[in-house]
């Protein structure tokens, strides 16, 4: 049987099997699409983890879509950075659902796993998503990579582990992004650092005892790292809202930070940022996650003159 007959053929499964797949996917969805990325079967249907991720992204989308609308119409339509994209769920349903619909606007993957690059190439290739780029870098190295614009209109990361999240923070503000859409994982160096300088914390100071146990050492830098990540945006020019993705029974890792920018840089931000950093002795941190913050100026008021 050809490709397209099988297609058409799952496609016709996936109508006839109304309730298990049609009041889970959005109208205008390409079933083809999602038969692809393994998300619907052949037969057009949704397993339940399936259904999960798919809950997951389109929510997400949701959101994304929202954002988009409040962009003035350009030739070219709305540029989107996607960090950390994997096997690229999010910018295939983005651009199938929003940009294709539009018929302007493009999608750019940023994956360090050079096979899940070539797979999504030859993926938007065969569907014929002319506007989807795929990049083999890093998150820290995208700022400077050819085949970008010098702006970008949204960045996002679903899921972008540890510090890739702080590194698509770094490339939105390099890129001047009008909007940043967030779903932090995986938050480890916080922890890490918080770890490390335990038992002089544990002598200083009683809020120590928050993270004394391996388990609230987890915990409490995971929740740190996203109240530092949206002071830092902030500070930087931003409106920052939080709110949970889905429900936290599908997902765990669920906080989605929202940013748009306005370029009102908050000096309120940086100084409580600094002083959070400075609380859980985590001033290290600074130049290499929040560089160019605003200036305090009560501590440069503070600074004794030369003599």
């Amino acid at each position: 049987m050809s490709k397209g007959k099988g297609q058409a053929r799952a496609a016709g499964a996936a109508q006839a099997s109304g309730g298990d797949v049609l009041p889970d996917l959005r109208p205008g969805q390409s079933v083809a699409l999602l038969q692809e990325l393994h998300i619907l079967t052949r037969e057009g249907r949704l397993n339940q983890d399936s259904r999960r991720k798919l809950k997951q992204v389109y929510h997400l989308h949701q959101f994304i879509d929202g954002l988009l609308a409040e962009l003035p119409a350009e030739a070219d339509g709305p540029t989107v950075a996607d960090h950390g994209a994997g096997k690229s769920y999010l910018g295939f349903i983005l651009y199938d659902l929003t940009l294709r619909l539009l018929g302007r606007g493009t999608v750019y993957g940023i994956e360090t796993r050079p096979e899940l690059v070539a797979r999504s190439q030859a993926l938007a290739q065969r569907l014929g998503f002319e506007r989807m780029r795929f990049l083999n870098v890093s998150a820290a190295e995208a700022a400077d990579a050819p085949g970008l614009p010098a702006r970008i209109d949204m960045v996002t990361a679903l899921h972008a582990c540890d510090t890739a999240t702080d590194d698509a923070i770094a490339f939105a503000l390099a890129k001047q992004a009008r909007f940043v859409v967030l779903v932090p994982c995986c938050q480890a160096e916080v922890a890490a650092a918080l770890r490390a300088h335990k038992a002089l914390a544990l002598a200083r100071t009683p809020l120590a005892e928050l993270w004394r146990h391996p388990l609230h050492t987890r915990e409490l830098g995971s929740q740190l790292t996203n109240v530092l990540r949206c002071l830092y945006l902030e500070a930087m020019g931003y409106q920052v809202t939080v709110t949970e993705l889905v429900g936290w029974e599908h997902s765990l890792k669920n906080e989605l930070i929202l940013a748009r920018h306005t370029g009102q840089r908050k000096r309120s931000a940086a100084r409580r940022l600094r002083e959070l950093l400075a609380q859980f002795g985590l001033e290290a941190l600074e130049a290499a996650r929040y560089p160019g913050l605003p200036a305090d100026p009560a501590a440069a008021e503070a600074q004794p003159e030369p003599a």
